[in-house]
């Protein structure tokens, strides 16, 4: 019997750690830097909203954020036909919404013709759009979908990662979710309470259901400082997005717990207001909208001190719209803009622009000088504002910083176009560029420096527009590629964007957090929430 005796406990403990972790994975704590904008998954724009949708929402298919792959989720599978204009979706069976109503073809058909009905807006749908006309969805018995566009879309399958699949029949509607978690509380300028779907249709390997956790707190903070505090502190469980100088703090105090994925897929950049309508003096909209003046601006600016003084290391230069690492999408025939304060001049001395008594004038005698909103509380924003401004202080102009919170800055760029250039971060989860659809498109809504346009307001936008759509009626991956090369290419000569970096993936966990797996894509550290538990209790239940 003693010889037997280790086994046995072995076996019991093992079963006892399988029903705790069954039974309660813990409450994950990380932030929100703002309010969420909406729990509408269809209507996400902004990165707080999006958070919610991803642990919320249910999705026929999924990219998975460590292998890049897409697999099939309330989808078992799926096919493409009519080169790209239809796709056929088999339906996982016995499913239900997080209040209980069954999942059928009845929901997805609601769904997309929410998505792609055009008065609600929703730019989700704009990366499915490419000609007008009618979507079709029929359903063949409840499990079976077949999904008709007017026209082929590009990369169909991977647009469904952002789809969140809505009840047509619950009486909660939105609150009605098919993800690992489902809102519970949520106290503006607090925090958001998301808990457990009891209801979730994944179970593990051993049978037991998922997600591990029974809960979320997202706090709402905006300043980072205080967030790296407070997993010091040991009151969060992950930091998703670290500045460099707290990534190499936290590195030397706890160095297990910090991770650097490599270069993210998202932008650090400059847009100024190019919007005819903005309550802006003519000639700064002159200057705003001049192709040199852009291009000169971008000239002016160290991107490699960026890199080094702000980001300690952990950034490259951007050389366009799509990051180095997006090893496929990626143009590789552009480079960042060399840092040259002569060339600038030059350029805008072409331009009309001269230096008089040390300040840049235009050619009515204009001082240029201009304002930077950008999000209250980021300190990585702070210190490159104070690079870009000795920097373009060198050829004569002078930069004024204005910090907003995030809701400020979203009205400024949505409604009252009251503002004159913008730092700012985007954040990109996609590898495929119609995921960037939304950005090109002039008549879109997120066209940053100038959006909702009726027609393009010039050329090389027109062209834009030809690109992308054509991008997206073609199946041939390698046309696509040369499509959107050209729109690198274009975007970097007018530069209605100015491409400063592109921020390595740095995060940190507390190491009490099982089954994390860093991933260079959005969300980093907790894409596979439904696997994450925390070992704490666990342990001790084991030593007791």
């Amino acid at each position: 019997m003693l010889t037997r005796l280790p086994a046995i406990l072995a076996l019991t403990l093992t079963l006892f750690v399988d029903a705790l972790l069954a039974a309660d994975g813990g409450t994950l704590r990380f932030c929100l830097r703002a309010d969420p904008k909406t729990f509408d998954p269809l209507l996400v724009e902004d990165e707080p909203s999006g958070v919610i949708r991803y642990l919320t929402g249910g999705y026929l298919i999924r990219r998975n954020r460590l292998t890049q792959e897409l697999e099939g989720e309330l989808a078992t599978r799926w096919q493409i036909a009519e080169q790209g204009r239809r796709i056929d979706f088999q339906l996982r069976p016995n499913l239900k919404f997080s209040d209980g109503t069954p999942f059928s073809c009845d929901d997805v058909a609601f769904t997309i013709k929410r998505m792609m009905d055009p008065s609600l807006h929703s730019t989700v749908a704009d990366s499915f759009r490419t000609v007008p006309g009618q979507v079709d969805v029929a359903c063949s018995g409840a499990g079976s979908v077949t999904i008709r566009f007017p026209a082929p879309v590009s990369a169909l399958a991977d647009q469904f990662d952002q789809v969140a699949i809505q009840s047509a029949h619950s009486p909660q509607k939105l609150a009605a979710v098919m993800g690992p978690f489902l809102l519970h509380e949520y106290k503006p300028g607090s925090y958001v309470s998301l808990e457990a779907n009891p209801y979730y249709w994944k179970t593990d390997s051993k049978g037991h259901r998922m997600p591990y956790l029974h809960s979320i707190r997202l706090d709402i903070q905006q300043n980072r400082d205080l967030e790296v505090i407070r997993f010091r502190r040991g009151e969060l469980d992950l930091v998703e997005h670290l500045d460099g100088e707290a990534y190499e703090r936290l590195a030397a105090e706890m160095p297990r717990a910090v991770v650097d994925a490599g270069p993210s897929l998202d932008w650090e950049i400059i847009v100024f207001n190019q919007v005819a309508k903005a309550p802006l003096p003519a000639y700064k909209l002159h200057w705003f909208r001049s192709t040199a003046f852009r291009r000169a601006i971008s000239e002016a600016i160290n991107r490699e001190d960026l890199c080094r003084i702000v980001f300690r290391g952990h950034a490259q230069p951007a050389s366009g719209p799509v990051s180095a690492s997006n090893h496929f999408w990626h143009n590789a025939a552009l480079k960042p803009d060399p840092h040259s304060p002569a060339e600038a001049l030059q350029r805008l001395e072409k331009d009309g622009f001269h230096r008089t008594g040390g300040n840049l004038v235009d050619r009515e005698g204009n001082r240029v000088e201009f304002s930077l909103i950008t999000n209250a509380g980021s300190k990585t924003h702070e210190r490159m504002l104070s690079l870009i401004q000795q920097d373009l202080a060198q050829i004569g102009i002078h930069v004024n910083a204005v910090p907003l919170d995030y809701s400020s800055i979203l009205e400024r760029f949505s409604r009252s176009f009251n503002y004159e250039g913008a730092l700012m971060s985007i954040t990109n989860v996609d590898l495929d560029p119609n995921g960037q659809k939304d950005v090109w498109l002039s008549s879109a809504d997120v066209h940053q420096w100038n959006p909702n346009q009726k027609s393009p307001e010039t050329e090389w936008e027109a062209r834009v527009d030809k690109l992308i759509v054509a991008q997206t009626e073609t199946l041939d991956r390698g046309k696509r590629k040369v499509y959107f090369d050209e729109v690198q290419q274009i975007v970097v000569d007018q530069a209605p964007m100015i491409f400063l970096v592109n921020p390595n993936s740095l995060g940190a966990f507390s190491l009490n957090l099982k089954n994390v797996s860093p991933a260079a894509l959005r969300p980093q550290l907790y894409w596979n929430a439904d696997r994450l538990y925390f070992s704490g209790a666990l342990v001790a239940a084991a030593q007791n």
